[in-house]
């Protein structure tokens, strides 16, 4: 500071030297003297605005006040160059300004916005009534076409509570509500319109309430020096989305939300390790009295799953450096699964639960290994997975008596992707191949309790759907459980898979892809799908394995401030495995068309 208080004291003194004596005559004026030379090297600091150069003055003769000006000027310079020095220098320095603090951002606010316009066409496939895979209106035979529109907000909020325990949440609104589905005639207390064409108003009202409003997720996350907690009802995804997915996607429907304690740490830069606790089902419940909260009854017939993920993972920022820099990029893991459960609490008739226990002894194990290899132009991913284990007690009654029959659980699925891109990676060309386990039990089995299917709730030659076990009195002769079942917002097709069974099961399917990028935010595609089941006994003719080829074509448009839209158009040209058991001639099935758009933003 030394040199900063002989700076001060030296324009303190030059301007005391620049003021007239009181009752004194103005000094004189300088003499004339010759321009002094330029130097040989500029100034180390050069004024913005220099004035005109005076020649020197004389010994003993005093400045004018245009010399004291700039020499005041040239002295703060020098007072700021000594204070930003001493600033670097780690010594005591106030600024004048000092660096506000930032503020914490206590809510944010993601999610999205969309309408979904659809046409189904055939999508009876032109059989007789009773033996239709897509349900159709009774009595409206003939009629081929069904057309509709659905919404959905979905709003994810978080509420950061401080920088490190936040509470997230996820609520949806107008959940695939259907526009038209609420007219005013629907609801006994609006009395005004008994024809519901004169209906000019939409309502949210008593039995859509949760349609209107839909907490589906809350969990609290805290941000510990070893890792991250999460506690809470919250989504689950791992790996493609094959068997755990979120259902967070812009076209997703479902989505899987656990009841889970969590938590997540780093022990080595990049691997990631998770052990977590599901709650899956707590069964029979007490609801009311003195408590004032719902008991758990009893731990018996309660359902946990002990899980544990391992995983090798580069964040989002690391891989764009490395693909950049054409460097590959590796990224795999496992997420395996223990569920138990001892006891089940069986329902009636009406579908709620009793005070019946039934033995169930049934332990599941679920392997799930994940893998990930790309590089700028090129990439490929694979998940595998499997659902092994036993059921000791199949009897879903008290009333049964066959307490001893068990059954087994095998089940297998897996998905390999590729693609490479190329014409400047705006032309990408994929290929995807699929496949779930199934066996001979007839039936696809991804909705075995859906009503319609089969006879007591077993499957019969034709049937769609239905279980894939047959057990009676006399035993088991089917006592397994085979057929793999891919997550329902796991979708590879516009009509077959999606729409007509419901999600890939007891088959394969290869699905090559191509898509251009017409223009920044603008993709168009194409895919062919080729479908097959594992096994003819499981397909609705009982005969044949193929079910069909089907075309998609699309476009996506997207731009930066969130906006989304597209159009995407299928075509199904069914084949055999989808002819219905009879032992008449098989009429030719029809075509089913589908066409799909969306509007929405992204926030």
């Amino acid at each position: 500071m030394s040199h900063v208080l002989l700076a001060a004291l030296l324009v303190a003194s030059s301007t005391a030297t620049a003021q007239v004596p009181a009752g004194g005559t103005p000094p004189p004026a300088p003499a004339e003297a010759a321009p002094a030379p330029a130097p040989a090297e500029p100034p180390a600091v050069t004024p913005a605005a220099p004035a005109a150069v005076q020649p020197p003055a004389a010994e003993g003769e005093s400045v004018t006040r245009d010399d004291l000006e700039a020499t005041k000027q040239e002295l703060r310079g020098e007072i700021r160059a000594e204070a930003a020095k001493q600033s670097l220098n780690g010594e005591e320095w106030s600024e004048e300004y000092p660096e506000e603090k930032r503020k914490l951002e206590v809510f944010t606010l993601d999610g999205y916005f969309r309408l979904r316009p659809t046409l189904f066409y055939k999508f009876d496939l032109g059989k007789v009534p009773g033996q239709e895979i897509f349900p159709a209106v009774s009595g409206r035979r003939g009629e081929n076409t069904q057309s509709f529109a659905t919404m959905r907000l979905r709003l994810d909020p978080t509420f950061n509570v401080s920088e490190q325990v936040k509470i997230k949440l996820q609520v949806d609104g107008l959940d695939n509500v259907v526009f038209g589905s609420t007219p005013d005639t629907l609801f006994p207390g609006d009395q005004r319109n008994i024809f519901t064409v004169f209906s000019e108003d939409q309502e949210s009202l008593g039995d859509t309430l949760s349609d209107s409003i839909k907490l589906r997720r809350a969990y609290g996350e805290v941000n510990t020096p070893v890792g991250i907690l999460r506690f809470g009802r919250m989504g689950s995804q791992w790996g493609l989305g094959m068997l755990r997915n979120d259902g967070n996607c812009f076209d997703c429907d479902f989505g899987d939300t656990v009841d889970r304690v969590q938590f997540v740490t780093e022990p080595f830069a990049g691997w990631y390790v998770t052990p977590m606790l599901d709650f899956n089902s707590e069964g029979s419940q007490y609801r009311g009295g003195a408590q004032g909260e719902p008991v758990d009854l009893t731990q018996a017939d309660d359902a946990h799953s002990w899980v544990l993920a391992i995983a090798r993972r580069d964040t989002d920022a690391q891989i764009r450096s490395k693909l950049e820099n054409n460097q590959g990029v590796l990224q795999y893991g496992l997420h395996f699964a223990w569920r138990s459960q001892n006891y089940d609490n069986v329902k009636d008739a009406n579908g709620d639960l009793t005070s019946g226990f039934i033995p169930r002894d049934a332990n599941l194990y679920i392997p799930d290994l994940w893998l990930r290899y790309e590089e700028r132009n090129w990439r490929l991913e694979f998940e595998l997975a499997a659902v092994l284990g036993s059921i000791g007690n199949r009897a879903l009654t008290t009333g049964e008596t066959t307490f001893d029959q068990s059954l087994q659980v095998a089940q297998f699925g897996g998905v390999a992707q590729g693609e490479v891109k190329v014409a400047d990676n705006k032309l990408t060309l994929g290929l995807e191949l699929g496949f779930a386990s199934g066996d001979k039990a007839p039936g696809f089995g991804n909705y075995p309790g859906r009503t319609g299917s089969g006879t007591n709730g077993y499957t019969n030659p034709g049937d769609v759907e239905g279980r894939q076990y047959r057990c009676d009195g006399g035993g088991c002769s089917d006592s397994a459980i085979r057929n793999f079942r891919f997550n329902r917002d796991y979708r590879i097709d516009l009509i077959l898979w999606r729409e007509l069974i419901g999600g890939v099961t007891d088959a394969f399917y290869v699905r090559p892809s191509v898509k251009y990028a017409v223009a920044p935010g603008i993709d168009l595609y194409g895919r062919l799908i080729y479908s097959q089941a594992l096994y003819a006994e499981s397909t609705p003719s009982f005969t044949s394995k193929s079910l069909g080829v089907e075309v998609n074509a699309g476009v996506d448009y997207t731009t930066e401030d969130g906006f989304i839209a597209g159009l995407a158009y299928g075509i199904l040209f069914p084949m055999g495995g989808l002819q219905a058991f009879t032992n008449e001639l098989k009429a030719d099935l029809e075509t089913p068309h589908s066409i799909r758009g969306w509007l929405g933003v992204k926030f």
